[in-house]
């Protein structure tokens, strides 16, 4: 049956999300589905080569209304904005994307079974309904996430003060949190739909959050956690184009890493969307490098700060005084293939979702520097903190929790646990396969019905 369906995919146009949206699509193809991914012309030229060896999933690149939103030109993805301050823009041009959706739908062949779209745009509820078909939502963070973040959402504004801690109620561990860890942005964090979806995939597995899943399954009805989605690319390529970002080859990484010691070398990157300090930045490479651990370190490529990275490497001689222990990246490196070396023993990460269960994947231990959104929400699923996320971190708390977590032998053991259940539950007979196989066998129930209910209206 699978292989007469097609799917309709429309993610917010950011990394966080066109990624797993994209590692799902290779999952459905596995199952002899056809993917249709809409996305825009930058985007299409960064990820096509990963679609390579996947003849069934197409991408569809639809002009990105920059300038009519007020942004300036080739601003197609969320990390390519130079500043947060222009989501608000950014959201519009998204939202301005409906009618030419429409226009695409109505010309499709064949025409698609369903539409998933992720959280973020909530109003591709509409397209589904003018076509009548269902639209599943696929959400890019945790169910931990899901459900503490409606739990404490009246409760945030009510604490008297910043600083002061407030619980979250009624879930089965002792979570804290305190508003200067939930800023302003936490309001963009997943809300119910106006029009509820026909149900909710998301990106964990039912051995990590049962209880958190469960809890989703009441608020939300049809769940299917169907990850880590990341897992559908073992052993394939990471190499993509960046656009002019400047990116590092993965086989001089590979070919480094595989001189290394076993679980010797940290991994420290902070996502796509994390803008740090030219000041913070320094702190980090400093610490790394008085941390004495081999190290691969990727620095986001900042339009306001680039000048002012270079200028320091250069000034500090940074990279020849740790060349042999050393790997400074500037722009993208391949995440998933660094972290499952066995090279590498720690993963300095902000805590997106996508990274956190990379990590997890991986079977590596994590320092957490959460920085905004629901980074403060993985933060409690992971082992060692790194941040308070105020202020300046110095240097020395940057080497000791590295030497911390390099020296800790029951956090590796703990972490390659998991790593085994989120492998084991990928593969044929795991729970993330069997969900997938229940969601494709709800798409094909949901046409059923709808084609019933199209006959009775006549």
């Amino acid at each position: 049956m699978a292989q007469q369906l097609h799917f309709l995919m429309i993610p917010l146009m950011s990394q966080s999300h066109i990624i797993p949206l994209t590692d799902f699509a290779k999952s459905l193809a596995r199952r002899g589905a056809l993917v249709s991914i809409v996305t825009t012309p930058l985007n299409a030229k960064r990820y096509n080569p990963t679609l390579a060896s996947s003849p069934r999933i197409h991408l569809i690149p639809l002009h990105f209304p920059c300038r009519e939103a007020g942004l300036p030109d080739g601003c197609e993805n969320l990390d390519s904005l130079n500043s947060l301050d222009l989501a608000r823009q950014f959201f519009h041009a998204c939202r301005l994307l409906k009618s030419p959706l429409h226009d695409l739908i109505r010309r499709l062949h064949p025409s698609p079974n369903c539409i998933i779209s992720t959280s973020a745009i909530s109003w591709t509820q509409d397209l589904a309904d003018s076509f009548r078909i269902p639209r599943y939502v696929f959400e890019t963070v945790s169910s931990f996430t899901l459900h503490c973040s409606r739990k404490i959402s009246h409760l945030v504004d009510s604490v008297s003060f910043d600083s002061e801690l407030f619980q979250v109620p009624q879930i089965p561990h002792s979570v804290e949190f305190s508003r200067n860890q939930l800023p302003r942005i936490r309001t963009r964090l997943p809300t119910p739909d106006p029009a509820p979806p026909r149900g909710t995939l998301v990106n964990t597995f039912q051995e990590l959050e049962p209880w958190y899943l469960n809890a989703c399954m009441e608020e939300r009805g049809s769940v299917w956690s169907v990850g880590p989605v990341s897992l559908s690319n073992r052993g394939a390529s990471e190499r993509f184009s960046r656009g002019n970002e400047a990116s590092i080859d993965e086989h001089y990484c590979l070919k480094w890493l595989d001189s290394m010691e076993r679980d010797s070398v940290v991994y420290a990157c902070f996502g796509s969307l994390c803008t740090l300090s030219i000041e913070q930045i320094t702190e980090i490479g400093l610490g790394l490098e008085e941390s004495n651990s081999p190290f691969i370190w990727v620095i986001r490529k900042q339009e306001k700060s680039c000048g002012e990275v270079e200028e320091w490497l250069a000034a500090e001689g940074f990279e020849e005084r740790v060349r042999g222990r050393g790997v400074v990246v500037q722009g993208w490196a391949p995440q998933v293939m660094i972290l499952a070396h066995p090279s590498v023993g720690g993963f300095l990460t902000h805590c997106g979702w996508n990274s956190t269960l990379e990590g997890v994947a991986a079977g590596v231990p994590m320092i957490a520097w959460p920085m905004f959104a629901e980074q403060f929400y993985n933060e409690k699923m992971v082992v060692d903190s790194c941040a308070d996320k105020q202020g300046l971190v110095r240097r020395e708390r940057v080497r000791s929790a590295v030497v911390e977590l390099m020296g800790e032998r029951g956090m590796r053991e703990r972490a390659e646990a998991l790593a085994r259940a989120a492998t084991d539950a990928f593969e044929d007979g795991g729970s993330s396969f069997l969900n997938v196989t229940l969601f494709i066998e709800d798409v094909v129930r949901a046409n059923a019905e709808m084609a019933v209910n199209v006959l009775e209206s006549y």
